[in-house]
């Protein structure tokens, strides 16, 4: 038997159908006889749609349908895509716009889809999408992240999805008036695309007069609720699942119309269908991240304590409000908007504007990093101002340990925290000390260098409820049922290794049993860093009831009484007696008796309160002035995440988020010209981090335990996004403002620095 202790490095043991080709992805796992689906997508930004011939297209070998607003109508397949709508300033509810399954009588962005053709192969249905007549008559574009332009929907006024606002602007002007200063600078979020490296896709057939979709996403139990109200179906009709994933980050946590489009063409023609996009269609389909713009103000008093901070912020919604769009930039946002320092008075104002591009949705860290992104780049951008040491004007401002408890001006509570702890081992770590001598050699290379901090926190989000469930197997093997959904952060082996840690199961026996909807009655999918401490702390009740319930069927079985029994995370044992029962033992001895209540066993799990992640990285970066070309040179981490079950694994999701971060500070942007058509549509024009990008990153964790789950953990996921955003672009300030620069924005491109240096002097 595999007996862990807290705290082990065990190695991934999904990863070995993932390294030799053997995982069950979405388009792995089609029936080989079903129907393949193609999306003919607007080419137009913006226009009114005039005509959509599809007769010529319908005619086409191997087409054996086509699918259109229209048609989609006429099955009363009416409904709208959902979205999250938010309270406005004046108490109004934002504008719920009309986003079809399919373009109606308009298109907004270029890649809406507009009709689905589904033929016997994906050649015939690409060669008839070729024969389709779309006529649209164009219409203003409108890209600016601002009020105005061509009005895309009827109920959108000056283009405005939404006006909110937390926190009171009137006492943060009566306290400016009296502050010693007051700084406010503009930044800018620049828009990105995900790129998981597994695009969309899904398959749906009826089995046994019920439809199942397969598709992969973040979690089942969303997807199968918006499927029963867009074809009026009862939920006890559709199975939903979840095979192996390629990466989600966020993007994948909604639904898109083309799986409501291939769960009603099964049904129609009562036979498999599939549809799987490509990296083109991604790139114009797919929910985009990021893109807004902010002022952040600061004010202090005369000790350099901040005393207000105030954030004004458009935010681009895209053609259409997505799922979770709305609260991203605003709720989400509001959660870590004063990070880890003491501000006694807060005012956030969002706008979210349309405009005719793909929408923006949720991604790695959703609302988060974009919070902390604002927060650190105007902390340093105030101590430049201020003529202050950067580290020293953070430093003087954190929460102090004493304050825990600590409720945020924007009524958070965060329960525990170290910041200065968290400062002063990443600045032992990365060497400040000797920082200007390595600063001289990269000047006597021709090379400007910068350093940069980010002092982060993050709030883990999403549902708190989750449910454990364990069967006893007559092989002998156990499966352990989980609501979340692996994208790929090694679900299977820390669900696994913690359960083995903690009733002696031997981890290799451990079947975790994830995305489906028949097995799985309930659960929050994955999103938000909640997974491993959310589920295993579901998992934790769910072994404190299995052990009630077996000491008492064993105290019956020897004739002494329950207290008689105990358990030592490994065997139960009866006093008195030299007989040890482990669990497995307990099990098959349950299973001769014929209880087979004791052979499945689930319990519930709610978490009253959030858990609070936090951090602080340091990005050092070279810059050659010649020609704009950037580095990132040294890369040093420490995150304080609680106890950890798998470091390993904590370490890879770090290092993933870091080199995430690290992407859109120096390569990722998406651009469109002034017709609303995606110039950086491919990997030719849209820089992806590659290896040689990244530097070896020094990770180093501390453990202050949570206090808001049994488990003493903090969510991971998204940290490495959060601290390296401002990290990297404040390093990147450090080294242009010797060269006169006054304001960096990412995303730092060889271009972009080059005319940096260049409008400098």
């Amino acid at each position: 038997m595999q007996k862990f202790g807290k705290s082990q490095s065990v190695e991934r043991q999904e990863d070995f159908r993932f390294l030799t080709g053997t995982g069950r992805y979405v388009d792995d796992t089609a029936p080989k006889n079903a129907l393949h689906g193609f999306v003919f997508r607007s080419m137009y930004a913006h226009g009114t749609i005039l005509n959509l011939d599809i007769a010529l297209a319908s005619a086409a070998q191997g087409v054996r349908i086509i699918v259109t607003a229209k048609s989609l109508n006429a099955d009363g397949i009416a409904g709208k895509m959902v979205a999250s709508l938010l309270t406005n300033q004046d108490g109004s509810k934002s504008p719920n716009t009309e986003r079809w399954l399919l373009a109606k009588d308009k298109v907004r962005f270029v890649g809406e889809p507009v009709a689905m053709i589904f033929a016997d192969s994906l050649i015939q249905a690409r060669a008839a999408a070729e024969m389709i007549m779309f006529e649209v008559e164009d219409l203003p574009v409108h890209l600016d992240i601002k009020p105005g332009g061509e009005q895309l929907h009827y109920n959108a006024p000056e283009n405005i999805a939404f006006d909110w606002a937390l926190g009171d602007a009137a006492e943060i002007a009566a306290i400016n008036a009296n502050a010693t200063h007051v700084l406010s600078f503009d930044v800018s979020d620049n828009r990105i695309i995900c790129n998981s490296m597994e695009p969309r896709g899904c398959w749906a057939d009826t089995e046994d007069e019920r439809l199942h979709l397969c598709v992969n996403g973040q979690g089942v139990w969303a997807q199968k609720s918006q499927l029963s109200k867009i074809l009026n179906l009862p939920e006890s009709e559709i199975r939903v699942t979840n095979p192996d994933v390629g990466g989600g980050f966020g993007m994948k946590a909604m639904t898109y119309p083309e799986y409501f489009i291939v769960a009603h063409v099964a049904r129609v023609l009562g036979r498999p269908v599939r549809w799987m996009s490509d990296r083109s269609e991604a790139m114009v389909s797919d929910n985009s991240g990021r893109d807004l713009v902010s002022t952040a103000t600061l004010a202090f008093d005369e000790g350099l304590k901040i005393i207000s901070y105030q954030v004004q912020t458009f935010a681009n919604m895209g053609a259409y409000s997505s799922q979770f769009a709305q609260p991203i930039q605003t709720q989400l946002f509001s959660k870590v908007l004063t990070g880890i320092y003491d501000i006694p008075a807060a005012h956030l104002q969002v706008t979210g504007i349309y405009t005719n591009t793909t929408q923006v949705d949720a991604y790695r860290g959703a609302g988060r990093p974009e919070a902390i992104y604002v927060l650190e780049r105007a902390v340093d951008y105030a101590a430049r101002a201020l003529g202050v040491d950067p580290i020293e004007l953070r430093r003087k401002n954190f929460i102090p340990n004493e304050s825990f408890p600590y409720d945020t001006a924007t009524g958070v509570t965060y329960d525990v925290g170290d910041f200065n702890k968290v400062l002063d081992t990443v600045i032992e770590k990365c060497g400040l000390d000797s920082f200007a001598e390595r600063r001289a050699q990269s000047k006597t290379q021709g090379r400007l260098r910068g350093l940069g901090l980010c002092c982060y926190i993050e709030s883990i989000l999403g549902d708190p409820t989750e449910t454990s469930r364990i069967c006893f197997n007559e092989n002998g093997s156990v499966d352990l049922y989980v609501g979340t959904q692996s994208n790929g952060q090694g679900h299977e082996t820390v669900y696994a290794q913690y359960l083995a840690d903690q009733v002696g199961i031997p981890f290799n026996l451990i079947n975790v049993i994830q995305g489906d909807s028949d097995k799985i009655p309930t659960g929050g999918g994955t999103g938000g860093s909640r997974s491993t401490t959310v589920q295993n702390s579901a998992t934790l009740a769910l072994v404190g009831a299995t052990i009630e319930r077996y000491s008492s069927f064993l105290a019956l079985e020897n004739g002494v009484g329950t207290a008689s029994v105990s358990f030592d995370d490994e065997v139960f044992r009866i006093d008195g007696s030299n007989v040890v029962f482990s669990i497995m033992d307990a099990s098959n001895l349950a299973r001769l008796k014929g209880e087979v209540d004791l052979l499945d066993i689930s319990q519930t799990a709610t978490l009253d309160d959030l858990s609070f992640p936090n951090g602080a990285h340091i990005a050092e970066v070279e810059i050659d002035p010649e020609t704009g070309q950037s580095n990132v040179v040294r890369y040093v981490i420490v995150d304080d995440f609680g106890y950890l079950l798998n470091p390993m694994l904590v370490e890879g999701q770090v290092h993933g988020g870091v080199t995430q971060g690290l992407g859109q500070a120096m390569l990722e942007h998406v651009v469109y010209d002034k017709n609303g058509q995606l110039l950086s549509a491919s990997f030719m024009d849209y820089g992806m981090p590659r290896a040689g990008d990244v530097p070896m990153f020094e990770f180093n964790n501390i453990i202050i335990p949570s206090t808001a789950n049994p488990i003493g953990m903090k969510g991971c996921g998204e940290a490495g996004t959060i601290g390296s955003m401002a990290a990297v672009s404040n390093a990147m300030m450090d080294a242009l403002a010797g060269r006169g620069v006054k304001q960096a924005d990412m995303p730092f491109t060889p271009q972009r620095v080059w005319h940096m240096l260049q409008a400098a002097g």
